[in-house]
């Protein structure tokens, strides 16, 4: 054979692969509203810079009898925003995207790749499944990419974006990595589809009321975002990762600062003092972080609280706040595994931390109790103790009982704490207090309801309030509202140098 009948051979061969399962399954595909592989890697990566491995991996030992291009996965790497990544991208066109040994070793590739450069993974899933003719060595596949997915926690950001089905021992994978992204209407996770539900629990359920992307943001709290198309969910995947460094090593990119898009005089109407009264703690966030930076993670679940990214002065910051006007900003379970699953992210990989707090307690009930907020709320106050991210800490409100320690007080090594002069801070609310202290005196009074008004005002006024705190040195000052960015930003730039340590010890056990 002459090198151009060879150079010819590699051109068919490279042309089969780049053609997926066929023009047929690729008609099918977008007929479905999902994109190719191939054109999902071409819309996120920096034109002309993605570079694929693995391009003739298969699982014939005859290169002329290959049956499936590709493996059903697109691997490889590029610049996105001239910042290296690493992607592995299921094609459901070539075998549904089913996992085998060879599939599975590219991603395995990919991973270890990723983790020896120090650079973010994206994995794109729209798969069938196990490849079940694969038997054990597709199992096998998975245990060593959730191995990878393990290991590399910490060290590298990990995405996992939803963008078709992802069933059975698939779903782990992207349950092990930083953030799952999703797609309305399109993609779907769960563990045993419909028909094994109907057939062993006699439950009638869709695919996505079971497990699409609704059910995952805003019941479950598996996945972090969602889009209503791949094009949205593109742009948020490259917006979350112009928040976080390339790895642990790294620090997140700095951008040109930019005054915030509410002005900060807002900001005393924005709390109303009244602290029965609601508000929404985003319209704090917005007047104090640089305008149109703050990415809301997890914005559909457990909306008693908010947790996200933004930037403060250009730098990047985790932002955690109470949500006043959901559950008056109750912790309960689930908000309590939000917040502490973004602690540890940021505190992974070097992100400050500003918390907003406004909390009045925990959510009492008998079905908070039974599901365990004893072991979900401690998981709080173990991250921000843990953390060794700079901390600081607004208290903006109601800070009460427990729930004051646990959005990162002083006691848990917040570096810096601020109030403001509408923060009440007290073992609890006002109310509650009276009818324990005062219980006899209001049932003795001849008008118990006047008596009852009268206390709770007293202990507000002499109890609920920062100055105690402050002159305890539990707080470091209490500012003004408008003085609020421009004490971070002093703040920040103070802890950028900060070290702690900890004592030496495998790991810890966080309470699950």
């Amino acid at each position: 054979m002459s090198m151009q009948e060879k150079l010819d051979t590699l051109s068919k061969l490279r042309e089969t692969v780049e053609a997926g399962g066929g023009q047929k399954r690729i008609d099918k595909q977008h007929s479905s509203g999902k994109k190719t592989s191939r054109e999902r890697i071409n819309d996120l990566f920096d034109p002309g810079s993605f570079k694929e491995v693995d391009v003739f991996a298969n699982t014939e030992v005859d290169y002329r009898k290959a049956k499936n291009p590709g493996e059903g996965v697109t691997c490889g790497y590029g610049t996105i925003n001239g910042r290296r990544v690493y992607v592995a991208s299921q094609d459901f066109t070539v075998v549904g995207g089913s996992l085998g040994r060879v599939h599975a070793a590219k991603i395995c590739k990919v991973l270890d790749m990723a983790m020896k450069v120090g650079a973010p993974v994206i994995a794109i899933c729209d798969s069938g499944g196990a490849r079940i003719q694969e038997g054990v060595d597709a199992l096998d596949g998975y245990g060593q990419i959730f191995y990878r997915n393990t290991i590399a926690s910490g060290v590298i950001p990990q995405i996992s974006v939803i963008m078709g089905p992802c069933a059975g021992g698939a779903v782990y994978s992207p349950a092990l990595t930083d953030f799952v992204m999703m797609v309305s209407g399109t993609s779907q996770m769960f563990i045993t589809g419909p028909l094994v539900i109907k057939a062993v629990t006699g439950e009638d359920v869709s695919m996505e009321a079971l497990g699409g992307a609704a059910t995952h943001n805003q019941i479950s709290g598996v996945a972090h975002f969602m889009s209503n198309n791949e094009e949205e969910c593109i742009a948020q995947i490259k917006s979350l990762l112009s928040y976080l460094p390339l790895n642990n090593l790294d620090e997140p990119p700095a951008y040109d600062p930019v005054e915030p898009a509410i002005a900060k005089e807002t900001l005393v109407d924005i709390v109303p003092v009244d602290p029965n009264k609601g508000y929404d703690v985003r319209d704090v966030i917005n007047a104090i972080v640089d305008a149109n930076s703050f990415l809301e993670v997890h914005q559909y679940y457990a909306t008693n609280g908010v947790v996200g990214f933004a930037r403060v002065n250009g730098q990047s910051v985790g932002i955690i706040a109470n949500q006043p006007k959901v559950l008056a900003g109750c912790l309960d379970i689930n908000v309590s595994d939000k917040i502490a699953r973004h602690i540890r992210f940021c505190d992974c990989f070097n992100i400050p931390i500003i918390t907003f707090m406004d909390v009045p307690g925990y959510l009492p009930g008998v079905q908070q109790e039974y599901g365990g907020i004893i072991r979900h709320g401690a998981k709080l106050l173990y991250a921000y103790s843990e953390a060794t991210v700079p901390k600081i800490t607004i208290i903006t409100r109601k800070a009460y009982g427990g729930a004051y320690l646990a959005m990162c007080t002083s006691a848990l090594r917040a570096d810096t704490v601020y109030a403001w002069p509408t923060a009440e801070i007290a073992v609890m609310g006002p109310e509650g207090a009276v009818n324990v202290i005062n219980r006899k005196e209001i049932a003795a009074a001849e008008n118990p309801v006047e008596m009852r008004k009268k206390l709770v005002q007293e202990y507000r006024d002499r109890f609920a309030n920062p100055y105690i705190a402050a002159a305890r040195g539990y707080v470091q000052d209490v500012i003004h509202p408008q003085e609020t960015r421009e004490k971070i930003i002093d703040a920040l730039s103070d802890l950028s140098t900060k070290r702690a340590s900890r004592p030496r010890k495998k790991h810890g056990n966080i309470p699950c």
